[in-house]
């Protein structure tokens, strides 16, 4: 199998740009997911990888080989479209052979590598079945076998669980962590815009905005130390709070204040931080808690309850001019929609936020 390396990739339609010099480094073996909202670009550079899109500027190697001109089917990358795009007049079987059979690969290889596949995405028993007669799900797996069937250098997978219902998404998403733990040397960049997803399959996950990668790391790493506002509240769900307040320091504390008074100490890592500043407290929905005495973050009333079972989310009105506080609560609450809560956080799960977005530095 093969990395990929992108270095200064841009693209543009004409006068408009879509992408502006994306830099990253897919090891060998790695998975990678391409998160960000629509039109971000992701899909656009996943296709450029691909070969379907041409490379505006910027140079792309694949296994150590520069790739801006070779053809897609030069360059050992195998893709899953969102569409399954099988042959409704062939079984399953002959799906996942067709293009191996093009390759004029001999009949006993063109069965072993089927065979193969389908033992490892558990279609054996599906083999001969038209794809009307399969789920969609199952459908997908084809698709994804088809891929495999051609034992290429990189997968590439554009939002492929997209058009499945939520039980299927669950569970072909469970088919394809469990189809990497099988192919731990093969290198696989997929696209999604569900973070759910992204969580649990990336070993990288890349935050793409307007055509820029915002942040590349580690699922958690991008959950607990956002580098900015963007991916800040683009990861995480419900999204992070934001709060408005300004900056107070005495000595080596700093605390932020609000609009109502109240103040809270943050513990950052910088003395860029000056009394004055404007900056926005972050704090995740999971990370609020009722407080019952005077040490809380946030007063307010409930304008919506909704008790989902396992959780409960209160939606708390802010000041004015300032959007309701999001708490996802454990369990039941027995709170009610107008009465009026405290809310409290640890203060190390606070993160905080200048005023042209970067995150400031915690205190370790």
């Amino acid at each position: 199998m093969a990395g990929v390396v992108l270095k200064d990739i841009r693209k543009a339609y004409g006068q408009v740009k879509v992408l502006h010099g994306i830099d990253l480094d897919v090891a060998e073996g790695e998975f990678v997911v391409f998160v960000g909202p629509s039109g971000c670009g992701k899909s656009t550079l996943l296709r450029m990888i691909a070969g379907l899109e041409t490379i505006t500027g910027g140079e792309m190697s694949i296994d150590g080989k520069v790739v801006n001109d070779v053809p897609p089917s030069r360059r050992g990358i195998a893709m899953v479209f969102q569409s399954y795009a099988l042959y409704p007049h062939m079984s399953v079987y002959d799906n996942m052979a067709f293009g191996l059979r093009i390759a004029h690969q001999s009949k006993s290889e063109v069965d072993r590598r089927v065979r193969a596949a389908a033992d490892i995405l558990q279609l054996t028993p599906y083999l001969d079945r038209l794809p009307k007669a399969l789920s969609g799900g199952q459908r997908q797996r084809v698709a994804i076998g088809r891929a495999i069937c051609r034992d290429p250098k990189v997968f590439l997978f554009d939002e492929p669980l997209s058009n499945l219902d939520a039980a299927l998404r669950v569970a072909t998403r469970i088919e394809i962590a469990r189809l990497k733990e099988q192919m731990p040397e093969t290198t696989m960049i997929y696209v999604t815009h569900d973070q759910v997803e992204a969580m649990t399959l990336a070993d990288r996950i890349v935050v793409l905005s307007a055509g820029r990668v915002e942040q590349v790391g580690p699922p958690l790493e991008l959950y607990e130390h956002p580098t900015n506002l963007f991916v800040a509240r683009f990861i995480g769900s419900p999204a992070m709070n934001i709060i408005p307040g300004t900056i107070a320091r005495s000595g080596e504390e700093t605390s932020v204040s609000f609009a109502d008074g109240r103040s809270v100490s943050v513990p950052i890592a910088t003395t860029d931080a000056r009394s004055g500043d404007v900056v926005s407290l972050g704090v995740r929905p999971e990370d609020l808690a009722l407080a019952q005495g005077e040490d809380y973050l946030f007063e307010g009333p409930v304008s919506i309850v909704e008790a989902l079972g396992e959780v409960t989310l209160l939606y708390v009105e802010g000041p004015s001019g300032t959007e309701p506080v999001t708490a996802k609560l454990p369990g039941s609450v027995g709170v009610r929609k107008n009465d009026t809560v405290r809310l409290h956080a640890d203060p190390a799960k606070l993160h905080l936020f200048d005023a042209s977005g970067k995150a400031f530095s915690k205190r370790r």
